[in-house]
């Protein structure tokens, strides 16, 4: 049985707030003017939302953020039948249980939105817990046991980067002759590089009747912690995020590669039948990458892919990007049906990536 993708959603917090503001709303720290401006200019983001005042006080939680991009989602595509089942993802959450999905169930059922008992499915990790909430759901509405479903992705990394909650490592001085070997680098740069959001899809059956629906052709998803050393990690007892970038560096781009290979040939695909990627990218240093993985393995055809990402006016959202990535270009861009695009998100946590491949329905 086929499934589609028939409405999107999103919800931004705030206002967009410019990288000279980034330090009103989540505070300052000792020894991060140092690296903040480079950190900006490599990530290349210009803008992004926090659910926090100027008193880094939250003005959401993520379960609200989450209940707002549903709401959006089905105000976008109209539909107002009953729903059979909701998947969630996110990185953190207030509470350690009950899962995600029982929380912004209820959140819903208060909004007047899935007021009826409903099976649920709740993802962590970093950024591949709501693309696998996606394929959850897909995998639900093929096997024919609901005729509908919801996915939503959350992320609100500023109640825990925020300098009045966040408690970094004093290791900075130890490192003095390369900074990004440091527990404070690992931790203090990713204040500069995540913000909040949420998106969700609707994911049905059939297309819908009018506007855009993506046939869902197939889900990739690959684990290569077999192999690859943890990278980035939540520790639960002190909420600490922190990345390493050594790590990151030395494996990204060959698991990035390995992973769209394993997809193409499996599904018998080529990423050349494609009119768009939509990368998961964390930051503009990965740019090339996407590129070089692109060109490669477009050599030898008169076919081109490019790749389009918002991260530079939304911010790196985490486990939502993906959702507000294709909800932004199905409104910034003209879509024929029949054309093809591909969702692309890694995950740095211990090197998880799901593909999912979309053809335009009209």
């Amino acid at each position: 049985m086929n499934c589609y993708i028939t409405g999107t959603g999103g919800y931004l917090p705030g206002d967009a707030i410019n990288n000279e503001d980034i330090s009103k709303y989540i505070g300052k720290l000792e020894g991060e003017s140092e690296i903040k401006e480079k950190i900006l200019r490599m990530n290349g983001i210009k803008q992004r939302h926090y659910a926090l005042d100027r008193h880094q006080d939250p003005t959401h939680d993520v379960y609200e953020l989450a209940a707002l991009a549903v709401e959006d989602c089905l105000n976008n595509c109209g539909y107002k039948e009953s729903i059979g089942y909701l998947s969630t993802g996110t990185t953190n959450a207030p509470l350690v249980a009950p899962g995600l999905a029982s929380i912004v169930h209820s959140r819903l059922a208060e909004m007047g939105i899935l007021q009826e008992s409903i099976e649920i499915n709740s993802n962590s990790g970093i950024c591949t817990s709501a693309a696998q909430a996606i394929i959850n759901a897909c995998r639900v509405v093929r096997l024919g046991e609901q005729a509908s479903a919801l996915s939503v992705g959350v992320d609100q990394p500023s109640d825990i980067l925020k300098s009045t909650s966040i408690d970094v490592p004093s290791d900075r001085d130890s490192h003095a002759d390369d900074i990004k070997n440091s527990k404070w680098f690992m931790s203090v740069f990713l204040r500069f590089m995540l913000s909040d959001g949420a998106g969700a899809f609707l994911i049905q059956d059939e297309p819908a009747p009018d506007g855009i629906s993506f046939q869902v052709n197939w889900t990739h998803s690959k684990s290569f912690a077999n192999e690859a050393p943890l990278c980035m990690k939540l520790e639960s007892r002190t909420l600490l995020l922190s990345q390493d970038v050594n790590v990151l560096n030395q494996y990204m781009s060959q698991y990035s590669r390995e992973s769209v290979i394993s997809a193409m040939e499996t599904n018998n695909d080529r990423l050349g039948s494609y009119r768009i990627v939509l990368p998961h990218l964390s930051s503009y240093f990965f740019r090339r990458m996407m590129l070089k993985i692109i060109r490669e393995l477009c050599s030898g055809s008169d076919e081109t892919v490019d790749y389009w990402t918002n991260l530079e006016t939304v911010g790196n959202t985490g486990t939502a990007s993906i959702y507000l990535m294709l909800n932004e270009y199905i409104k910034s861009h003209d879509l024929r049906g029949g054309d093809k695009i591909l969702l692309f998100v890694p995950e740095s946590g211990q090197f998880n990536f799901v593909i999912i491949s979309l053809t335009v329905v009209r």
